[in-house]
């Protein structure tokens, strides 16, 4: 959502940090990196106990997040590559955050099921992700939903600094807010694939329909050949009778 809304004013407000920083000698992949470390640091730090630490560090994983595509388009080098590695990153960072939480709920509360809060966190969070690349990959639009990345590390973040009352319901309205999302992100792209079966059938009956002219072309050539081995057959035959 805010992902969506403010993307042109966030853009705008790094692009002068991305070009200093392209001067710098600095790319994209290297602060991608940077994030990674970040929130591995935030992961330990949660797990570890350190919560006003880990939340620290997960706010400032935000930075390199904001600041790897601004550097990317300075640098005049946005591409499919740095794409992918920068989602494959969210995931991986999304996973190293929740385990972190995971780990610390595992040591400081006795009640087994709490730890699958973060679990279940993290994998309606991997969903919510997977059902745009997927759409995307496909040629629809998924870019609906009530919650993005944004706003998971937002609702993250305050559930760490007051983790004594909020930690464990913030990551239930997460939980509750990524089944929305994929909800709505699933009935989105339902609907446009839906409406695109019609011509899709269309075009599979073509495909159908040249592979078997194909065939019987084929088929045609083997029949013609084989009356043409006949007939020299024939002849030969022939030939050879009235020799003898």
């Amino acid at each position: 959502m805010f992902d969506g809304k403010f993307r042109t004013q966030v853009d705008a407000a790094v692009k002068p940090i991305g070009e200093g920083l392209k001067k710098s000698g600095i790319s994209a992949d290297h602060i991608t990196l940077v994030g990674i470390g970040m929130s591995f640091a935030a992961a330990v730090a949660i797990g570890a106990g350190f919560l006003r630490l880990g939340f620290l560090l997960l706010v400032l994983t935000g930075i390199p997040d904001l600041l790897d595509g601004a550097v990317a388009k300075a640098s005049g080098k946005a591409s499919l590559r740095g794409a992918f590695f920068d989602s494959v990153s969210d995931r991986l960072t999304d996973g190293l955050l929740f385990g972190g939480i995971a780990y610390y709920l595992v040591a400081s509360d006795g009640r087994p099921w709490v730890v699958m809060l973060p679990f279940a966190g993290y994998v309606s969070a991997a969903v919510v992700s997977y059902i745009r690349a997927k759409a995307d990959a496909l040629g629809f639009n998924a870019h609906t939903g009530l919650v993005e990345r944004a706003e998971r590390f937002i609702l993250l973040a305050i559930g760490l600094l007051f983790a004594d009352v909020l930690l464990l319901p913030m990551l239930a309205i997460i939980i509750v807010a990524n089944i929305v999302t994929a909800t709505q992100r699933f009935v989105m792209v339902w609907g446009q694939a839906t409406q695109a079966t019609p011509a899709l059938n269309d075009v599979r009956e073509l495909r159908i329909a040249r592979r078997q002219a194909r065939r019987k072309a084929r088929r045609s050539e083997v029949t013609r050949s084989e009356r043409w081995q006949t007939r020299a057959q024939n002849r030969s035959r022939n030939a050879s009778n009235r020799n003898n």
